[in-house]
């Protein structure tokens, strides 16, 4: 099973600006599928709450920071995101809250698939019970 991991994208300094960049397959273990961003969260909320069945995810801060809090079933990981040149692989099967968002931070998510309701477990319980076989 494939672990979550920061991954550090390329990065090209200038005096007129910085540039970064992200290839499917290359950068990112995966083909992009969807691309969604989170942004104007208000103060003290969280997003995601889930696990996904097949869903792979490659989440960057393009803009402040926040956390992104993981369940394996057995240990919990959490992942500062604060540069927009880092991004962190989520594997399936993880679940995934985002929170601690900074005022006008923007999330950037890269997905594997289309959205699909049927591939979201949105109870911890049965997430916890799925990964050790009950």
């Amino acid at each position: 099973m494939e672990y979550p991991h920061i991954i550090q994208l390329p990065k090209f300094l200038d005096n007129r600006g910085n540039l970064s960049f992200i290839e499917e397959n290359n950068h990112i273990p995966f083909k992009i599928e969807r691309t969604y961003w989170i942004y104007d969260v208000p103060g003290g909320e969280r997003r995601g709450g889930h696990a996904y069945l097949n869903l792979q995810e490659f989440i960057v801060a393009l803009s402040g920071s926040f956390d992104v809090v993981l369940r394996d079933g057995k240990k919990e990981m959490r992942f500062s995101l604060n540069r927009s040149y880092y991004g962190l692989y989520v594997p399936k099967l993880m679940w995934r809250e985002i929170e601690n968002f900074s005022t006008n931070s923007l999330a950037l998510i890269l997905a594997d698939g289309k959205y699909d309701e049927t591939d979201y477990i949105r109870d911890i319980d049965q997430f916890i019970s799925s990964k050790h076989g009950g």
